[in-house]
């Protein structure tokens, strides 16, 4: 640990890769302190700083002894910093741990709209016996009844049709529905 920066990042850069721990060793506390204080987040500060002496080994044989080696640390730091920043300005985020002031979750639970596999048998079921229930219902009131239902067609279109007066398809509609109220009495 008695070797300067300078020549640590020379052994690094001819091969020495325990050179990178003594570096990593001596300087991740700062770096880290540093990109904490640009970025707010602890967690990503410590990523970034890992990060940082990431790009520091890639780097490794362009570094130049003339120059210290803490501006050229601290200037990858700082542009991953910089990046950083402009990556979450582009996707920001909610904490799923947030709170407003009061201490109520600033972020509602997200609703499954899906029905339950139950759910979605049970409307099935119902499904089928509601059709199996109208294909039962005589030919004149099935056809009063899907005609309004499915076709929105009025009762003096539905009478032209079936070339009755619209009383008689109200009254089809009528019988028709009260059919099936008793057909599926159970159901509801």
């Amino acid at each position: 640990m008695d070797a300067t920066d300078s020549e640590l990042m020379s052994r690094l850069a001819a091969g020495d890769d325990l050179a990178l721990n003594a570096l990593m060793s001596r300087w991740s506390a700062r770096v880290v302190a540093f990109l904490f204080r640009m970025t707010g987040q602890r967690a990503a500060a410590v990523d970034l700083a890992q990060e940082a002496f990431v790009k520091l080994y890639q780097a490794r044989k362009h570094y130049r002894p003339q120059g210290q080696f803490s501006t050229w640390l601290f200037a990858i730091a700082a542009n991953l910093a910089r990046n950083h920043a402009r990556w979450t300005s582009r996707h920001p985020t909610v904490s799923l741990d947030a709170t407003d002031p009061q201490g109520a979750q600033t972020l509602p639970e997200a609703a499954d709209l899906r029905p339950t596999p139950g759910e979605a048998a049970v409307a099935r079921e119902k499904s089928a016996a509601l059709n199996a229930a109208i294909l039962a219902l005589p030919l004149d009131l099935r056809e009063a009844l899907t005609l309004l239902v499915h076709e929105e067609m009025s009762y003096a279109q539905i009478a032209q049709l079936a070339g009755c007066s619209p009383k008689a398809v109200e009254t089809r509609i009528y019988r028709a529905r009260q059919i099936l109220k008793q057909q599926l009495q159970e159901l509801l």
